[in-house]
């Protein structure tokens, strides 16, 4: 269970309820530790471009299943949010982080789906937020069942992985 190719979108996927929790968790359990790393820093990623609030942060504790005293419930509670999802993000031993990937979907979850309505209300080019509209009509992006898109050629922002996805950094624009 590899989706190597396109982990942007099979992270979207996850927090769009459009693929068990429990697989997603087993794909990242099955990950070598520096990709758990780089697949936890593309999650904060995501996260910090949806900008989570306070609320939504509490509610990704409850959601993600955690307990509030729990290392990465805890970090995310405290301090600017923007900063703590990164710190959440770096968690090194392994049962952490796989508490921390738990967290992160939820946060993306929520957040993210905010978004995800306020884009419905005023139109939105992001391909990520129509995964459920595309699931509805047929005409989903994803070949093989294995998660990754497959999209051809270049996506509605240029990038050639047609995920319009970053890979990193905090650029609004993307997400």
């Amino acid at each position: 269970m590899r989706y190597g190719s396109n982990p942007e979108m099979y992270l979207n996927e996850l927090a769009q309820d459009l693929r068990p929790l429990d697989e997603g968790v087993a794909w990242f359990a099955s990950l070598p530790e520096e990709e758990q790393t780089r697949t936890l820093r593309l999650l904060a990623g995501f996260c910090f471009q949806a900008h989570p609030t306070a609320e939504e942060a509490a509610e990704s504790i409850r959601r993600s299943g955690l307990r509030p005293t729990h290392t990465p419930a805890v970090m995310l509670v405290r301090g600017r949010i923007e900063h703590q999802v990164g710190a959440v993000a770096g968690l090194t031993p392994q049962h952490e982080r796989m508490k921390g990937f738990r967290l992160l979907i939820a946060l993306l979850a929520i957040a993210d789906g905010r978004r995800r309505e306020k884009c419905r209300a005023v139109g939105c080019g992001h391909d990520w937020h129509r995964l459920t509209a595309d699931r509805e009509a047929g005409t989903g992006r994803r070949s093989g069942g294995d998660g990754a898109g497959d999209q051809g050629g270049s996506g509605s922002d240029g990038r050639p992985d047609g995920t319009g996805v970053a890979t990193g950094g905090a650029d609004d624009r993307l997400r």
